[in-house]
């Protein structure tokens, strides 16, 4: 299921905060660890999981901050670890006010070439795991009337996606879910915000074997601009939020008027390698 490391004794721990207690998934690196620092500072105790064994560095550096920080380290793609991390946090002495599920990974490569099972992995963390730990999360929030959940989703997911076709997908999945329930939800003190984000600079394009590709190489935000402007959306009771530059917000907003075949044809160009940076890197293994 997933390993645990927390501070078991409590009389070296300051008492549950009075803002509750918020799970961030994919807190490793990027995005995730970003919105994990930004809600310690804002005054959240935490839950933070990831399917490394870092998360355990990175709650460390986080307990600095004086709050109450668990990490879990699991794999969300499977069901039974989804399970776990809720019980975890069901376990800690406060209510769950907050949940940023962030935790993904892309696939790059043309759809009948790409690995299958990696595929298929993509939709699980992606697509089932956000369904499963949003219902989790949602019911506890329902019944006392109180919590906010963001889902990270992705300017991706605004048009089709050639050259990263499931992962496009799965983000576009994730955005019309947020806002499919943040509509079901009016009324009963949970809000829920989709957030969207262009290109980070986080190591997702190298886990993604994206890295040669021409979005890999372009300007990118950084992550904490990301989660800040995430966090501040969330906490407004904000819908959605395209965040980071404004290229990001043009993006989006066109992507409803240009017809999907121009949409896909942009996509694929973005997503295909670029020579140069391929012919430096392997130059460098060669040396």
């Amino acid at each position: 299921m997933g390993t645990v490391l927390d501070m078991t004794d409590d009389s070296d721990l300051p008492p549950p905060s009075d803002r509750g207690l918020a799970v961030v998934t994919g807190a490793s690196t990027g995005i995730g660890r970003a919105f994990a620092e930004i809600l310690a500072s804002e005054g959240f105790d935490l839950v933070i999981a990831a399917d490394e064994g870092l998360i355990h560095d990175v709650a460390d550096d986080l307990r600095v901050t004086g709050r109450r920080v668990t990490s879990v380290h699991v794999d969300l793609s499977a069901g039974v670890g989804v399970e776990h991390l809720h019980e975890v946090a069901m376990a800690q002495p406060g209510p769950v006010t907050v949940g940023i599920l962030n935790a993904a990974i892309g696939v790059h490569g043309r759809f009948d070439e790409a690995d299958i099972e990696a595929q298929l992995r993509l939709i699980d963390l992606n697509v089932r795991s956000t369904v499963h730990l949003a219902s989790l999360l949602t019911r506890d929030m329902v019944m006392r009337a109180q919590g906010r959940l963001l889902l990270v989703s992705s300017i991706a997911g605004k048009g089709p996606g050639p050259g990263h076709a499931t992962y496009a997908a799965s983000k576009a999945f994730v955005h019309s879910f947020a806002e499919a329930i943040r509509h079901e939800l009016r009324g009963t003190g949970v809000c829920v915000t989709s957030l969207l984000p262009g290109p980070t600079d986080t190591a997702f394009f190298e886990r993604a074997g994206m890295q040669h590709t021409k979005v890999a190489q372009g300007p990118k935000d950084s992550a904490e601009t990301v989660a800040r402007q995430g966090f501040d959306a969330l906490m407004a009771g904000k819908d959605q939020v395209v965040a980071g530059a404004a290229r990001n917000r043009v993006q989006a907003a066109g992507a409803g008027l240009v017809p999907d075949p121009l949409a896909a044809g942009f996509a694929a160009r973005q997503t295909q390698e670029d020579d140069d940076t391929v012919a430096e890197d392997r130059g460098r293994s060669k040396g």
